[in-house]
């Protein structure tokens, strides 16, 4: 099980990204929210399109659940 994040500001695309604890783009303090622990990055994906429209996987921590 991994514990995952997701940023509560967007990208320029108006994406939310998904994120894990080791990686380097986590977003720090309020900027983030947990969205809890997943076997993959598909179900926390699943988790955070819950709270925001549109979701991505980090290219970098998330690479297997990134689309764009």
């Amino acid at each position: 099980m991994q514990h995952y994040y997701v940023d509560n500001q967007a990208k320029e695309n108006g994406v939310h990204e998904v994120h894990t604890p080791r990686c380097s783009y986590l977003p720090e303090g309020e900027n983030g929210l947990y969205l809890g622990s997943f076997t993959n990055c598909s179900d926390a994906l699943h988790a955070a399109s819950g709270h925001y429209e549109k979701v991505n996987g980090c290219s970098w921590c998330c690479s297997t659940c990134h689309t764009e």
